[in-house]
């Protein structure tokens, strides 16, 4: 059984990872971290084989840095932090993923597709009013993709925030004539939980100790 503690756990993403783990059968919710609930990070880490963080940007560098200095496999859900120079922290390893639902890393493989044939490229995302960072890490992470596979195209970012939203994005590409846009659409916080199980399950094994994208454990 993988022993599972989450950070954030009072959270709308907290709450809906600390269920999913429960139902897991290889898994057990070994504590739930969150100051709303009065239990800090370091509370937790004793008996934890993985640390699941939805937290935010100005904690989740520290909050990794903890779980790895401590020996804690880290799943981080959190963007807006650079993680990168985590890079050869402690004994265990650090998995960060912009987006875990399944149907957003295919969007972002298409748009790669796309990218070397279509000149022109614009990102619109939009979340829910309460997340802290503009633009999402998926439409980060999606331009970097898009111009790795496409050299010169050319890929504003718009950001919305609206209250009714949870998790939706568009590239838009343009060419002679014609466009293609490329969508998806997050309904439920549910659409996230087969991609962070799935990375809980594979962080131990990784080979890197700091691992960028749920595409890296479907496409390897």
């Amino acid at each position: 059984m993988i022993a599972v503690a989450v950070s954030g756990a009072a959270g709308k993403m907290g709450e809906e990872v600390c269920r999913a783990v429960e139902a897991a059968d290889d898994m057990t919710l070994s504590g739930r971290a969150d100051p709303a609930l009065g239990v800090e990070l370091a509370d937790v880490l004793g008996d934890a084989d993985v640390v699941v963080d939805f937290t935010r940007p100005d904690t989740a560098l520290a909050n990794a840095r903890a779980c790895l200095e401590a020996g804690v496999h880290c799943v981080m859900g959190t963007t807006g932090a650079d993680f990168a120079q985590l890079a050869g922290v402690g004994c265990a390893n650090l998995f960060v993923a912009p987006n875990f639902a399944i149907g957003a890393v295919l969007m972002m493989e298409a748009a790669k597709l796309a990218a070397p044939h279509m000149p022109e490229c614009e990102i619109v995302e939009l979340h829910h009013d309460r997340k802290l960072d503009a633009p999402s890490g998926t439409a980060a992470r999606t331009a970097e993709l898009i111009d790795a596979a496409g050299g010169n195209v050319h890929q504003p970012i718009h950001s919305v925030r609206l209250p009714g939203l949870v998790a939706h994005q568009e590239v838009v590409f343009g060419g002679l004539g014609q466009t293609l846009t490329i969508r998806h659409d997050t309904i439920s916080r549910e659409s996230f939980m087969p991609g962070v199980l799935l990375a809980v399950r594979r962080v131990a094994d990784l080979e890197s100790s700091t691992t960028f994208g749920l595409e890296t454990l479907l496409f390897d």
